[in-house]
């Protein structure tokens, strides 16, 4: 799974491949903690990540949105990721 950003301490990664399952997703790992969220809602679908984290990455994902999207049909036919600016 590649890590397609990096910010604050969290990784945001994206399993690639036709199993992998819509809607649309990122993984969000911080620590011990790990979460998905949902590329088009932005909303966190399962996992834990600390609240001032979850909202980084919330913030994060409204800013690439077109990129995230992108990037997930990429994955879909298992080509190579790009990766996306982090939060600064």
């Amino acid at each position: 799974m590649p890590t397609i950003s990096m910010f604050f301490g969290i990784l945001i990664r994206m399993y690639m491949g036709k199993k992998e399952h819509n809607p649309p997703h990122i993984h969000a790992i911080y620590q011990k903690s790990r979460a998905i969220f949902d590329i088009k809602t932005g909303e966190k679908t399962d996992g834990y990540l600390p609240k001032d984290k979850e909202k980084l990455v919330s913030a994060w994902m409204i800013l690439h949105k077109d990129e995230l999207l992108a990037n997930w049909e990429l994955a879909q036919n298992g080509e190579i990721l790009f990766n996306i600016e982090p939060l600064k």
